[in-house]
This record gives C-alpha cells, sequence and structure tokens, in this order.
C-alpha cells in the first residue's frame, strides 16, 4: 500500500514489476525510471501473488496473460488500480495502471485545445446525432478527452449510456457497461442491445472490429450521437481506416461527422526552466518543415528535484480537428484515399498536431525536442 501512495504521490502514471524484481515507472507518459537493483528474486512471487489476489485473478494460473482491478485508498484519495499480468521465462511480469478515481472527469477547457478546436468540439458534442471519433495512439489521451465532452453534455433531459473495457471513470447520472469477453459480452453484442434502450448519446470504447464499426454507425444514421476511439496516425486517415475495416463508403461519408486527433507533449518544468538555443539539428527539422519560428521564446528545462531530473513536469494535449463537408464526403464516397487525403490536408492547413505543437515550443511551454518525438510520424 506504500508503493502506491509513493507512486501516487509522484504523480506517476505506470508502475513495472519484473519478475527479477526490477521496479520501474512510466512518468508523463516516458520511458520507465527504474529505482530499485536487482533484489533476492525470492520476493517476485509473493509479491505478484499478493497482487493478482487483490484483483481478483486466478492465482494458480501462471502460464497466461491476466487483466484485473482493484481500488485502494491513499491519504483521502481512491486509486483505481488496473493489473496486468503477463507470463515470461523467468517468472510473471506484472503492470499497474494508476487512476484518481476522486478526480473525476476533468473540464474539456482544462485539456489545453486551442479555442477554435474548443468551440467547434463543444458545437459538435451537442448535435442530436452522427459520429465524432478520437483518435491516437494508445496513453495519447484520447478516453480523458471523451469523459471530458461527455461530463460537459450530461444532462438530466440526456440518456447516456457507455460501453467500455474496462469502465475507467464512474460518471453520476450514465448508465456504464463494461466488455466481457469471457463470457462473450463484446462490444458489438452490447451495442446491439444498448440501440434497444434508446440512448440519446453512446459511447464505444473502442472501435475493435467491422462489426462494431457498421453498428456504431448505423447508430449514428438513426438518430443518436456516438462518441468512439479509432487507433490511426492522423485526422486525415482516420475515414479511409474505417474502410479499411469493413465499413461501406456511403456509410462513413454519412455518419461520420468529425475527427479529433491528438497527441500528449511534456511540458518544461517551471522550476528549473531556462532559455534555450536551437541546435542545428532543431533548425534543420524546423526548415524541412517549413516552419520558420525565429521570433520563438525557446526554453528547456535544466532539470531539478521537482522534475526527477528529467527537465519536463506535466504534459498537455496537443490536437488536430477534421469536420466533414460536402467535398470531404464525396471523395469518401468515391472510395478516393487519395483525393480525400489531399483536401484534408489543404482543410487543416496550420491547424494540425504539428502546428499546435510548434506553438506551444514557441511559447515556451514545450521543446523542439519534444516536438520533434511526438510528432515525428505525423505528416504535413
Amino acid at each position: 500500500m506504500c508503493g502506491y501512495v509513493f507512486f501516487f504521490q509522484a504523480l506517476h502514471d505506470i508502475l513495472y514489476l519484473s519478475p527479477s524484481l526490477w521496479l520501474g515507472d512510466v512518468i508523463d507518459g516516458k520511458t520507465p525510471c527504474w529505482y530499485c537493483t536487482e533484489a533476492d528474486a525470492k520476493i517476485a512471487p509473493p509479491l505478484v501473488l499478493r497482487l493478482k489476489l487483490m484483483a481478483g485473478l486466478d492465482i494458480s494460473e501462471k502460464r497466461l496473460p491476466q487483466d484485473g482491478r482493484c481500488n485502494v485508498r491513499a491519504r483521502g484519495q481512491q486509486i483505481d488500480v488496473r493489473i496486468s499480468t503477463m507470463p515470461t521465462q523467468h517468472g510473471e511480469s506484472v503492470v499497474l495502471r494508476l487512476l484518481n478515481q476522486s478526480a473525476g472527469a476533468r473540464g474539456l477547457d482544462t485539456l489545453g485545445m486551442p479555442p477554435a478546436i474548443l468551440g467547434r468540439v463543444r458545437a459538435l458534442s451537442h448535435r442530436s446525432s452522427g459520429m465524432i471519433l478520437v483518435t491516437g495512439p494508445t496513453g495519447s489521451g484520447k478516453t480523458t478527452t471523451l469523459y471530458s465532452t461527455l461530463a460537459e453534455i450530461n444532462t438530466i433531459d440526456k440518456k447516456i449510456i457507455t460501453v467500455e473495457d474496462p469502465v475507467e471513470y464512474r460518471l453520476p447520472g450514465v448508465t456504464q457497461v463494461q466488455v466481457n469477453e469471457k463470457i462473450d459480452l463484446t462490444f458489438a453484442r452490447v451495442l446491439r442491445s444498448v440501440l434497444r434502450h434508446d440512448p440519446d448519446v453512446i459511447l464505444v470504447g473502442e472501435m475493435r472490429d467491422q462489426e462494431t464499426v457498421q453498428i456504431g454507425l448505423r447508430a449514428a444514421l438513426t438518430g443518436h450521437l456516438v462518441f468512439s476511439t479509432l487507433h490511426t496516425r492522423d485526422a486525415a486517415s482516420t475515414p479511409i481506416r474505417l474502410i479499411d475495416m469493413g465499413a461501406p463508403p456511403y456509410m462513413v461519408s454519412t455518419s461520420l461527422h468529425a475527427v479529433l486527433a491528438q497527441r500528449l507533449v511534456r511540458l518544461v518544468c517551471e522550476s528549473c526552466a531556462e532559455p534555450h538555443a536551437l541546435t542545428s539539428q532543431e533548425r534543420a527539422w524546423l526548415e524541412a518543415c517549413g516552419e520558420s519560428l525565429s521570433d520563438g521564446n525557446f526554453v528547456r528545462g535544466r532539470g531539478c528535484t521537482h522534475c526527477n531530473g528529467t527537465g519536463y513536469r506535466g504534459r498537455n494535449g496537443v490536437y488536430e480537428l477534421l469536420e466533414m463537408d460536402s467535398d470531404l464526403v464525396e471523395a469518401v464516397n468515391r472510395n478516393d484515399p487519395a483525393g480525400f487525403m489531399e483536401l484534408a490536408r489543404v482543410r487543416m492547413q496550420g491547424c494540425t498536431l504539428r502546428s499546435h505543437a510548434l506553438s506551444l515550443a514557441a511559447g515556451g511551454r514545450t521543446t523542439i525536442a519534444e516536438v520533434m518525438r511526438v510528432t515525428s510520424e505525423v505528416e504535413d
């Protein structure tokens, strides 16, 4: 229990435990920092056994991966701990993901969205039908964005049902269903049942397969507002990905209203921030991107006790929003991926993930090195 308190208070996201009792944690989504040296291997199995008991897992099964959760109370705050085990050559590896239940869902205006995107997201979330997707890699804050959106539209006159795996936040007044594939309670199966309960808003935790995609799109066509997530590189490639998963182009073009793509960038620690002159590599990268930030207020973190010597403390979202218009809808109906991508890039010019991240760097909130790391796979 003391370990939970320590790691939670230090604002760490994930705690790792390897069979040889190496302990590590993810700070602000970055590579684990290892705290302990290799200790007596006899200590690890009893510790893993205790964690599995807390999570209600099968302690006799060590050959298969298992997932579970438990709740602990630390310093007056309720912490939800999601536990995942995996068999390795020398024993079981355990990952603990810590989530502060006491904090609840954050407001949309606290996520760091640009004002223009924030206004459009709020307008889109009050529509009566259609599908809105939030995309990005694992750990990019998609679930937080969706819960923040639901919290804003969660009024007494709206019936909201969520289908998740697992339920990460508890929202008052919202019907939340957790998927359980062990008993064949899949996203598709729950979603078919949800439509018979007359919801106004549906949140689907993830579009995992063709059946779930098609049911979600049909729900959006029949007068429901559907929110969901998808793992894609950027907003422009998302409709193409839906078609690639087997959804008919006409259904994608008619049901999909908008795609919000996002990443998380680390912020420079305010306690040790200092002016930074761009390196030749950073200048070359900016030139290759066609960006000129000569008047930027660039800083870097020197490293201090407040940030564990990393120079970064906290994270901020970077976003891009693609709204479907008549030209984009026509390109999807023609099943013309190249034409669609070209049109989408024109629509989002100057409002991309990279543009938002660079504006944070120019304002002294993050570094060019962090922008390069986060947006390296995104092409303008």
